[in-house]
């Protein structure tokens, strides 16, 4: 999970994730990586619309978003 955390963050990508948090309630997020230190990273939020600390460990599954330019004929 950690790889590939790390090369969105080296790419500059957009991620969805599904992410427990403490209290056991999931939920899917869509962030952009900001740091990563260690057993946790920095990201911005799309669904608070802020700045937010993450474990690793809580992160149950990660996918790079994927923009399909639309094309006009």
């Amino acid at each position: 999970m950690k790889a590939q955390l790390l090369k969105a963050f080296k790419y500059q990508q957009l991620i969805d994730m599904m992410y427990i948090a403490n209290d056991g309630t999931i939920s899917k997020r869509r962030v952009k990586i900001l740091k990563v230190s260690g057993d946790s990273f920095q990201a911005y939020c799309f669904l608070r619309r802020e700045k937010r600390h993450f474990k690793i460990s809580h992160v149950l599954s990660c996918m790079p978003v994927r923009t399909k330019e639309r094309q006009i004929v």
